[in-house]
């Protein structure tokens, strides 16, 4: 039975990471466009960069998201104290990656519908 369940949960663990990787993969494509559609208008350029890296981050953090829940599924599945530790690191590394890249959206947010002073 516990066999079944650590299988079950590396599938699980396996799909939501499959996830995260489009979600990441999708933002950076849909960034990609966006930016090329600035180098073709240099007029907007400077709120228009802003706007695809407020869009771009937002999908990492959802992408960052899904990979967390893929170590927390995955941390059924670690047998041995040393892979706990690893897993354990990586989820801390990705909880800090998560908070800052959010608190800078925020941040970014909050301040993004004033023009810039020079």
């Amino acid at each position: 039975m516990e066999e079944v369940i650590k299988g079950i949960a590396a599938h699980v663990a396996l799909a939501v990471e499959v996830v995260a990787v489009a979600i990441i993969a999708f933002g950076a494509f849909e960034a990609f466009l966006r930016i090329l559609k600035i180098v073709s208008m240099p007029q907007k350029s400077m709120g228009a960069r802003k706007a695809v890296w407020l869009r771009f981050g937002m999908w990492l953090l959802l992408g960052l998201e899904f990979e967390l829940a893929a170590d927390i599924v995955r941390s059924v599945i670690s047998p041995t104290w040393q892979e706990i530790g690893q897993l354990g690191a990586i989820a801390v590394i990705r909880t800090f990656l998560n908070f800052f890249l959010e608190r800078d959206l925020e941040k970014y947010d909050e301040g993004g519908s004033e023009p810039e002073r020079k």
